[in-house]
């Protein structure tokens, strides 16, 4: 038999294209699945407490990443993921709401390449359902950059069981659902519209549809968790009463299991939570804050069975196994807005049939049960601190992946993803593209990890978004609020991010700033509030 480092040097050579001449349907299969708004450490497979046995299947025979970034906030997130590049190397260093240009013109840009356009020159399917959120005027779209096939929505979200105006809902780039309070799924018109369930049903239509002898990338993009709280009535009652006993107490049930785990260390320690002491709050607002974090729940847990629903179509057609799965959230858990969430004192439960389904910025679930999802770490999204950028990340590829269940320790950022999938699509990432000069992809692939083999480190990885910014450079973090001062860290010591070095080690901060600051004249990084760029 062949020990193992022959075969992994096997398999590293057929993926850097020893057997380029295969044909395209010995590729495999891409899926990426984005969750919106989703913490750190709430799936079960990362200590939460909300049932996600699906994508606890995938982690159980793939792998779950411990220190893997987004970029703190949704759109520069998606860009980034999207490209490979840092947001505002793609044109989308802050939201899609102006056009401020260059880094901040609001979508993606041309001096970018999508993954669905870099995959397509290897013969991929590229497929996407969800929310795009990364350019809404006509030419922005998904099917403008790359993807052959789109259902979705090509701005926010903010709904679950209608749509809103000016989120119309597209079909490869014709408008086939106006906004309504009572939009019908065309392919299950006897349920109930809920966007989760839509967008997994036309993933399964795409994915049926296929090319059999083709590979496919699909690109899924769910709007869940993100607010407003919006769930189906039977997966909410799964959950309403768990949560009684209150954040303080689960922020530390959670941490046990997080290193019963390996998620993390013996010794990690939880950062103060700026919330509310559960037990002075009254018995009734208490019922209150258990609802609204159990709609939180019945969204993420709904996200799940329709995850589920996809493995099993992939099972069901034998694609299981050479299907590379990434899962992954865009930001850190949403404080937005306020200790206790939006409305608060308005949305009640004995007035829910009123809101059920009223949508856009109704309800939230608030800083501290967010606290409870970002556990252990500081901050929410939009910030750069740990609680903002942090997110779990799965991989599933039984073909490829021969230590199951595995954790990797490894510092990844989300511009990791484009070289990672041009090497296992055997794509060369290009220079140029339908006549744009593309820019450097800054990332590092993580396709060695897969098999445990070590890879080169960044020098240096970056964040900023409205004014909040970070460097992290091996053990070291120099991290700041908008206007606030720069802050030091060891994050292999101190990643709650509890005690500031920056007086006790000021050559080191000086050194991530210059760093910082050159990465920033770099990609175009602006003082917040942006004045437009002539």
């Amino acid at each position: 038999m062949l020990n193992r480092s022959v075969y992994l040097l096997i398999f590293a050579l057929y993926l850097l294209g020893g057997c380029q001449a295969e044909e395209a349907s010995k590729k495999p299969n891409i899926l990426v699945i984005l969750a919106d708004d989703m913490g750190y450490s709430d799936l079960g497979c990362y200590g939460g407490e909300i049932q996600t046995p699906n994508l606890d299947r995938l982690a159980a025979n793939g792998l779950r990443f411990t220190q893997f970034y987004n970029a703190a906030r949704c759109c520069p997130t998606r860009a980034s993921l999207l490209t490979g590049l840092y947001p505002h190397q793609a044109g989308v260093g802050s939201m899609v709401y102006n056009n401020n240009g260059g880094g901040y013109q609001g979508y993606l840009n041309r001096e970018s390449v999508t993954l669905a356009e870099a995959l397509k020159t290897a013969g991929y399917q590229t497929l996407m359902s969800g929310k795009w959120h990364v350019g809404h005027a006509k030419g922005q779209w998904p099917t403008d950059r790359g993807f052959d096939h789109f259902y979705g929505i090509n701005i926010h979200v903010d709904s679950y069981f209608k749509v809103l105006e000016n989120c119309e809902v597209y079909l490869d780039g014709e408008e086939v659902i106006p906004a309504t309070a009572d939009p019908v799924n065309d392919l299950h018109p006897e349920k109930e519209w809920y966007t989760t369930d839509v967008f997994t049903d036309h993933a399964l239509k795409f994915l049926n549809e296929a090319d059999q002898e083709k590979p496919f990338f699909m690109y899924l993009a769910y709007n869940a968790p993100h607010f407003p709280l919006e769930a189906p009535d039977e997966d909410i009652a799964k959950y309403q009463g768990k949560y009684l006993k209150g954040w303080d107490k689960m922020r530390e049930e959670k941490m046990l299991r997080m290193k019963e785990l390996g998620i993390l260390p013996a010794d990690e320690v939880l950062s103060p939570s700026g919330n509310s002491t559960w037990d002075t709050i009254a018995l009734e607002d208490q019922k209150e804050l258990d609802f609204r974090r159990a709609i939180y729940a019945a969204q993420i847990d709904r996200m799940d069975q329709n995850i589920g629903r996809v493995i099993q179509q992939l099972e069901n057609s034998g694609q299981l196994d050479n299907t590379l799965i990434l899962f992954l959230s865009d930001n850190g858990c949403s404080a937005e807005t306020g200790m206790y969430g939006m409305n608060w004192g308005k949305y009640r439960m004995d007035n829910y049939q009123e809101w059920r389904k009223e949508s856009g910025w109704s309800i939230s679930q608030g800083q501290a049960w967010a606290n409870l999802s970002n556990t252990p770490y500081r901050m929410y999204k939009k910030f750069t601190f740990e609680g903002g950028t942090s997110t779990p990340l799965i991989v599933h590829w039984p073909a490829a992946i021969p230590e199951k269940g595995a954790l990797r320790r490894n510092v990844g950022h989300i511009i990791d993803i484009m070289p990672t999938l041009c090497e296992v699509a055997g794509v060369e990432y290009p220079d140029t593209y339908e006549g744009h000069q593309i820019q450097s992809n800054p990332g590092k692939s993580l396709l060695p990890l897969f098999t445990g083999t070590e890879r080169g480190g960044h020098e240096a990885i970056f964040w900023e978004h409205q004014g909040s910014k970070a460097v992290r450079q091996d053990p070291w973090k120099l991290v700041a609020l908008h206007q606030g001062e720069w802050e030091l860290y060891n994050i292999e010591d101190d990643r709650i991010e509890s005690n500031n070095l920056v007086e006790k080690y000021p050559e080191v901060a000086d050194g991530l700033k210059a760093l910082y600051e050159q990465w920033a004249r770099d990609v175009d990084v602006r003082d917040w509030p942006l004045d437009k760029k002539d």
